[in-house]
Parts: structure tokens; C-alpha cells; sequence
């Protein structure tokens, strides 16, 4: 499993997205920036957003 924290991108915003896979997160990340904090995520931010994304195991760790 795949997550992305919201604050990580730099938003005050206790939002977690889960999903199998990188693009699967992007893509909700994408939905969820547009419809919570009226971003649109353009190629070269879902490409920094993707070097947030980490392993939910790894996330239990920290």
C-alpha cells in the first residue's frame, strides 16, 4: 500500500491518501488538491508530489 500525507506537499491539511500504486495515489492526490485547495496539479508538480509517496510500511515505522 502507497500514502501520501497532504501536509508532506506543503499543505495544512491532515488529509492521507492510500491506494496499491504511485499513479493510483497521484491520481486521488490530483482529485483531492482540485476539489480541497483549488490546485491543479500540472505534470512537473505530480512528479515532486511522487518523491513524497511512501510505503505504508515505512510509514508505520516513523
Amino acid at each position: 500500500m502507497k500514502t501520501l500525507n497532504c501536509s508532506d506537499a506543503g499543505f495544512d491539511c491532515k488529509g492521507v491518501i492510500k491506494a496499491n500504486s504511485v499513479e493510483e495515489v497521484l491520481q486521488q492526490a490530483a482529485i483531492h488538491a482540485k476539489e480541497v485547495h483549488g490546485v491543479a496539479v500540472t505534470p512537473e508538480l505530480a512528479a515532486q508530489i511522487a518523491t513524497l509517496i511512501k510505503d505504508e510500511k515505512e510509514e508505520s515505522r516513523n
